[in-house]
């Protein structure tokens, strides 16, 4: 089916389907944000963690993502202008955040790279704090951007930045497995834990908000949550969110007395993975509002 008989047949439905985000080139967008969230994640895990390879690995995220946004909108020059609306748009907030975020990120890790893991002076300790203020607005503004979205009930839902804050976290701890994988270092049992934990978060608010959504008495998040679990989207979801990114990383440590490089390195793209899928289909299943058009008062 072309573009246009699409469209035709959306305008058609009661429960027309998002298509500007998650399908052909809106699929940028969700690149877009899971590169950055992971960034965000990354950096700050490696922050507490002192894995100085790991800030660098957040970055080069953070600058993937900002060229995945960039693709997408088509004029990137139109980015500067977006910037603008600060106050009102959280889309301009994640923008201003990014932008924070690649230029302090940028001149801390450079200071730290020359100075070969020392970096204390004012200027470093500027960048850092820069690069810190756009990390939290990198973590948190995806999911003010799905919630702001009215129009579309399923996303707007108070869980949608806490659920996003912890992608994140669960994206940063799996880039540090990785990471010390790649360097042939043993997994610590506190990364594991602390990647179990965060990763019950998740289910835990991913469930609530599916849930919310069922109950809600709201016709067009529930036809979302029927997309999503029993419909167009089922098979990206219990395939690439639920065996892919939990029951694979699961199995790999129930199966491992002592987590290897190998197993580390598993456990963590299949948490990535699972978390991409995870954002591609709850994009996907983003259903508009009906359509109502109120009926003509009759004259007297």
């Amino acid at each position: 089916m072309n573009r246009y008989d699409q469209l035709i047949a959306d305008l058609r439905s009661d429960y027309r389907p998002q298509r500007e985000w998650g399908e052909g080139r809106g699929v940028l967008m969700v690149v877009g944000h899971f590169l950055v969230g992971i960034a965000g994640g990354t950096w700050l895990m490696a922050s507490i963690y002192g894995v100085t390879a790991g800030l660098a690995v957040a970055y080069v995220l953070a600058a993937l993502g900002a060229l995945a946004h960039l693709a997408f909108l088509g004029r990137p020059e139109r980015a500067l202008g977006m910037m603008r609306h600060f106050r009102t748009s959280w889309i301009s907030r994640g923008f201003v955040g990014l932008a924070l975020f690649l230029v302090g990120g940028g001149i801390y890790l450079a200071i730290l790279l020359v100075a070969s893991g020392s970096a204390t002076g004012l200027v470093a300790r500027t960048a850092q704090a820069v690069a810190a203020v756009g990390t939290v607005v990198i973590i948190g503004y995806m999911g003010f951007c799905y919630t702001a979205s009215k129009a579309i009930p399923f996303w707007h839902s108070p869980l949608h930045p806490a659920l996003y804050i912890a992608y994140a976290l669960r994206g940063g701890i799996a880039a540090l497995l990785v990471i010390g994988a790649a360097a042939g270092a043993a997994a610590s049992d506190g990364l594991l834990q602390l990647w179990i934990g965060v990763t019950v978060v998740v289910a835990l608010f991913f469930a609530l908000e599916i849930q919310g959504a069922w109950s809600g008495g709201n016709v067009a998040a529930r036809w979302s949550v029927r997309d999503l679990l029993a419909g167009r989207l089922a098979l990206l979801f219990y395939g690439g969110t639920l065996a892919l990114g939990l029951i694979v990383p699961l199995a790999l440590l129930a199966a491992s007395t002592a987590a290897s490089p190998a197993v580390m390195a598993l456990i963590g793209l299949a948490s990535a993975a699972g978390d991409f899928f995870m954002k591609l289909a709850t994009v996907r299943a983003g259903v508009y509002r009906p359509l109502v058009i109120p009926a003509r008062r009759q004259r007297a």
